[in-house]
């Protein structure tokens, strides 16, 4: 499982929704994705699925990390799946919670537990009654408090490869020629 559409990057090895290695750092820039990859051992495993996230989220992040996917799915010959951004949040959080990603210009993606509409707009904008989980930059963690929402700590939530590895088996199947990533531009209408 590939994520690199947030605030933070994070790489998971998954044998079935078991956990086998998970690497999970600040965003990665393109040439440290390969690098990570490598020392995760994904190259030397027996994949027989590469997972990716769709965002929304960052529109560089998200290229990055899905371009890296489909060229490791294709090179192998094995399936491509894709998850949403919101979803690998959302699936963290041990109690019911908004999920957020970054949008850009102070804006966030978010979508409620139970809620299949994804919003967008200001933190002020963020219901108020749950708490939310998400990788945010340290700016962006500061406006949302600053709205009244109080964000999940990690000790509150289960790792991204646990999330990764309960929601795998409903992923989106995809082709290495029709991967429709979600950002800002190509998002289609959101709510805000």
């Amino acid at each position: 499982m590939i994520d690199t559409s947030s605030a933070r990057s994070a790489l998971a090895l998954l044998d079935g929704a078991e956990v086998v290695a998970e690497d999970v750092s600040q965003a990665l820039r393109a040439d440290d994705l390969a690098r990570r990859v490598v020392a995760l051992g994904a190259l030397t495993a027996a994949l027989d699925a590469v997972a990716i996230a769709l965002g929304p989220g960052s529109f560089t992040g998200t290229r990055a990390g899905a371009g890296y996917g489909v060229g490791l799915a294709l090179g192998r010959g094995i399936p491509l799946l894709g998850l949403g951004t919101l979803d690998l949040a959302a699936g963290r959080a041990r109690e019911p919670a908004t999920a957020l990603s970054e949008a850009g210009r102070g804006r966030l993606y978010h979508r409620s537990d139970g809620d299949v509409e994804v919003r967008h707009g200001p933190p002020d904008q963020l219901p108020k009654g749950l708490p939310a989980t998400g990788w945010l930059r340290p700016e962006t963690l500061e406006a949302v408090a600053r709205a009244g929402v109080r964000m999940l700590g990690e000790a509150e939530l289960d790792g991204f490869g646990v999330a990764a590895g309960r929601l795998i088996e409903g992923a989106q199947k995809l082709g290495y020629d029709r991967v429709r990533l979600a950002y800002m531009s190509s998002f289609g209408p959101l709510r805000g």
